[in-house]
């Protein structure tokens, strides 16, 4: 099983079997106090996961976690440091890997399974990067592996910008409030069964603590 966890938006913590079947998922919506509510999180889903698949009814069965999959970003530095540290705790304390996950890649396939019959058009992951700026990241599809085909890299622009930019690529605009830590732990768990990385392995933070970027598009940097 694949314990994912994610703090470039709120907090989101889920336990996700390797074949997808998500055991358990916890939430809170708040942008800030990651480090208050990560411990609390981490111990109620691991609890919930040993009842089985949410909306089963099978007995209680042990909870072994073979890898930890971490939303890497991007998302502030504050926050988005608290889910990786934690993540790689975990993971150090269990002997198991980490595996990495682009977070706006997580929102972009939870678009693609909304209806799976559906032939989704190129959009935008766009989420809120505070300081008058969005973060987005552009996608087209899904690859042979069932993972989100990025056209661009995580990057950030001035709010007036995002429309020149998606016209530009003939893209739609999804704005996303939260990142689903089962998603994460999907993408990884598809991405390990074709034995590949999902995501970097430093964390893309939108930016260094006390640090403006200037007005145009930038690349997220780690």
């Amino acid at each position: 099983m694949i314990l994912g966890i994610d703090t470039s938006l709120g907090t989101s913590v889920a336990v996700v079997e390797l074949d997808g079947v998500v055991r358990s998922e916890r939430t809170s919506a708040n942008p800030l106090g990651h480090a208050e509510v990560i411990g609390d999180l981490l111990v109620e889903t691991l609890a919930d996961a040993t009842l089985g698949p949410v909306g089963g009814e099978g007995a209680e069965s042990a909870v072994e976690i073979s890898h930890v999959a971490a939303g890497m970003g991007p998302g502030p530095f504050t926050g988005l440091r608290v889910g990786i540290a934690a993540a790689r705790t975990f993971a150090l304390g269990r002997d198991v890997p980490v595996l990495p996950v682009v977070s706006h890649d997580a929102a972009a396939l939870s678009v693609y399974l909304a209806d799976p019959f559906v032939d989704v058009p190129r959009f935008a992951i766009v989420t809120d990067a505070r300081r008058r700026e969005f973060a987005y990241t552009l996608y087209d599809g899904l690859d042979d592996d069932g993972l989100p085909v990025r056209l661009t890299e995580p990057a950030l622009t001035p709010r007036d910008g995002i429309d020149d930019i998606l016209e530009r690529h003939g893209a739609t605009r999804c704005d996303t409030a939260s990142i689903s830590a089962a998603m994460i732990a999907l993408v990884a768990a598809r991405a390990h069964t074709a034995r590949r990385e999902a995501g970097p392995s430093e964390p893309l933070y939108l930016r260094a603590p006390d640090v403006t970027l200037s007005a145009g598009p930038k690349k997220v940097g780690t």
